[in-house]
């Protein structure tokens, strides 16, 4: 049977959000999340996962483009702080000076530090918009990760429908990310990129849990108007051709 990985991003990110992915694990509908150092509803996020269960499956969720840096030094830098908040305009294709190559490592490091003093054994990482992807920024996620013993990453993503350009770039990220001597799934999908429950063996699968204007749970594919909106997550768990598998067994 193909082994699927569930991940829930943006877990500490709000209220809602965080809430939701609570609700997920209590459904079986996730296998992970990852963790927002930076996300306004933090400190309640870890309570909530030490009281109902999941604290052992929790990840990163590495951030440079929403809400509030932890550390000094990024403010300085407008490619990616306006105003003292993390402004959203990373441009993954321009290269970093080193001012901003240091600043990256402190706030990165500082995100991870913050989560593993709050208990949490960090599983694995990824991020916040997929920075970890962008070219002059893997390396520092790279060396950030070596250093505080976290050697899961999630990939580039490799499933459904790519440019062939594109699908080259990802192949040789994803490469190199083994060469520096990491673990990965053999895939990393969308929910959109496969049919129905025929997913291949050892697949990451990103969700965003959320609630929208009715109150139910879903899978975010959006906003509007301040609402989250989306359809209902996969009951993968429930499919008895597959079975389920978190990054801490990887």
């Amino acid at each position: 049977m193909p082994t699927v990985t569930i991940n829930a991003d943006d877990f500490g990110l709000n209220e809602h959000c965080s809430k939701a992915i609570a609700e997920t694990f209590e459904k079986s509908l996730a296998t992970d999340t990852t963790m927002m150092a930076t996300g306004a509803y933090f400190d309640e996020a870890v309570a909530m996962a030490k009281a109902r269960g999941f604290i052992d499956q929790i990840g990163i969720h590495l951030n440079l483009t929403e809400g509030v840096p932890l550390t000094e030094d990024i403010k300085s830098c407008p490619r990616f702080v306006t105003d003292g908040r993390f402004n959203k305009k990373y441009d993954r294709t321009k290269r970093l000076t080193p001012e901003e190559k240091d600043a990256i490592y402190k706030e990165l490091t500082a995100q991870v530090e913050k989560i593993q003093a709050a208990g949490i054994a960090i599983t694995h990482a990824d991020s916040h918009h997929h920075i970890h992807t962008g070219i002059f920024v893997a390396p520092i996620v790279v060396k950030v990760c070596r250093e505080h013993g976290i050697n899961k990453i999630r990939l580039h993503r490799n499933a459904g429908q790519i440019s062939f350009i594109k699908r080259l770039v990802k192949q040789r990220y994803n490469k190199w990310l083994k060469e520096q001597g990491f673990i990965t799934t053999v895939y990393f999908a969308y929910v959109m990129d496969i049919d129905g429950f025929d997913v291949p063996d050892n697949t990451e699968i990103m969700i965003h849990p959320d609630y929208d204007r009715e109150g139910k749970l879903i899978g975010r594919r959006g906003m509007e108007d301040g609402i989250p909106f989306g359809n209902p997550i996969p009951p993968y768990g429930a499919q008895p051709s597959i079975t389920l598998r978190g990054y801490k067994e990887l």
